[in-house]
């Protein structure tokens, strides 16, 4: 009987997996495989991501009946190797998108080949190719909302596959040497994670029932709720789909386009596109800027400041609120995300590659492409970039959008007994109200790492230089 490989990555799931589909339509049997680096390489998945794959890699072998082979070690050789012990004709897979998986892929694929194993490669993760969409001069867009209105008139792909029938078909893999899930070592060495596990479910089961409830609950006010941290009105997919356990095909074909907040949601859906499109067609981006003229920008060093944010200490409520509920949810609120990254890029002028690393250890949906957008783009240095000028301030953003404080006393109960008035500027109450809100700054909860206003100004002066180059 002929049999081919399906190799498992960042789609750990049946439906609308083409490569999984397509290896049963050509061969009798397949194996299906997943292969952990053995060695350690730049933007390896953070502790989180590993913490939420470990769990979506049982929940995929629970799908598959057990019959999921687990290797650690470089992925080449590993394929080769099993290509011997299984007499495996073929290998299926499906894309990623980074720079050096495009690289080590590209490898695979022509080493496989030269030895006559017959290798194919699908896309499960995006809705169109990067290499697929171009402006009108043939270039790759920079600006996303003509991006977007372009894949909008092509049509989003909206027919999801159906998963296969696997009845019959899977290779037994206790007949090959193999690693347990445990072996794999992607949960902490101390358990740290109780936060994420009270916070989410890594199953196909639950990303499913998350995308139904959202859908049936929260679509209608999404146009308002994504910026409202203190509600659950956001969809909390991200995790889901970037290790493939939801597709955005089957996200399309479940979003009714019409309804109110339909066309907003998908066009996040569309942010995460474009992401992943500038990633493949600028690579460099995950680590420098795109914008050249901040190459000789001149980024502060200051440890201390940095581990304060770090730790959710800055003394501003809305930055502490958004770093600690990271910390314990491995999760934050995407308008709080630009909240957080233009503290630290602008008013205390770090690099935002610190914030970047920061995110990409500690997210669960810790996306190279996502990460490296977002981070950029609140930097001003990115595509389709916020102004430099553009300065979240931490205290209009948590009065304008956490009015009752709903969000900033959960993640920050120091201040709890704080009146609104000053719950986001606790430095602006007088002596009275803290000691009535029993709050001592410096003790209870720190004082202001920096002055808003002044750390604006430098940012600002900072800017002008470089305008000049």
């Amino acid at each position: 009987m002929s049999l081919a490989i399906v190799w498992f990555r960042r789609d750990l799931r049946l439906a609308d997996n083409p490569a999984l589909t397509e290896a049963l339509a050509n061969y009798d049997q397949v194996l299906p495989v997943y292969i952990q680096p053995a060695a350690a390489a730049p933007w390896d998945a953070g502790a989180a991501s590993n913490w939420w794959l470990h769990y979506a890699l049982d929940d995929l072998r629970q799908a598959l009946g057990g019959r999921l082979l687990l290797r650690l070690g470089p992925a080449l050789e590993t394929l080769q190797d099993l290509i011997t012990e299984t007499g495996a004709e073929a290998v299926y897979w499906n894309r990623l998108y980074e720079p050096a998986a495009i690289a080590r892929d590209t490898e695979i694929k022509q080493t496989l080949r030269d030895a006559r194993v017959t290798t194919a490669s699908a896309n499960a993760s995006l809705l169109f190719e990067p290499w697929s969409v171009a402006n009108k001069q043939g270039l790759p867009f920079r600006v996303f909302t003509p991006f977007w209105k372009s894949l909008l008139n092509t049509g989003l792909p909206d027919r999801p596959l159906p998963a296969p029938d696997l009845a019959g078909r899977l290779v037994d893999p206790a007949g090959f040497a193999q690693v347990s899930l445990d072996g794999l070592e992607l949960l902490p060495a101390i358990a740290w994670d109780h936060g994420l596990a009270t916070a989410w479910q890594p199953s196909r089961e639950a990303a499913l029932a998350r995308l139904d409830e959202f859908l049936a609950t929260n679509l209608r006010r999404y146009d308002e709720g994504r910026d409202l941290p203190g509600e659950d009105w956001v969809s909390r997919l991200s995790p889901y789909l970037h290790f493939g356990q939801l597709g955005p095909r089957e996200i399309v074909a479940a979003t009714p386009e019409g309804e109110p907040g339909g066309a907003a949601f998908l066009r996040e859906i569309g942010w995460r596109e474009f992401a992943h499109y500038q990633l493949y067609h600028f690579p460099h981006t995950s680590d420098a800027p795109m914008d050249v003229r901040f190459d000789g920008f001149p980024w502060r060093e200051a440890d201390d400041e940095l581990h304060a944010w770090q730790q959710g200490q800055t003394g501003i409520p809305m930055v502490d609120a958004g770093m600690r509920e990271l910390w314990e949810t491995g999760w934050m609120h995407n308008r709080v995300r630009m909240i957080v990254a233009s503290f630290l890029t602008k008013n205390l002028l770090l690099p935002w590659q610190e914030g970047a690393r920061w995110f990409w250890d500690t997210l669960v949906d810790a996306d190279l492409a996502s990460n490296s957008l977002g981070w950029q783009w609140t930097a001003g240095s990115g595509a389709d970039a916020a102004p430099y000028f553009r300065v979240f301030n931490p205290v209009l953003q948590g009065q304008k959008f956490d009015k009752r404080g709903d969000y900033v006393r959960r993640w920050v109960p120091e201040i709890n007994n704080l009146p609104d008035k000053y719950l986001h500027q606790p430095w602006e109450a007088p002596a009275d109200v803290l000691a009535a809100a029993g709050v001592r700054l410096g003790e209870d909860y720190p004082a202001p790492i920096c002055d808003l206003k002044a750390s604006r100004q430098r940012a600002l002066a900072v800017w002008d230089q470089l305008k000049k180059r």
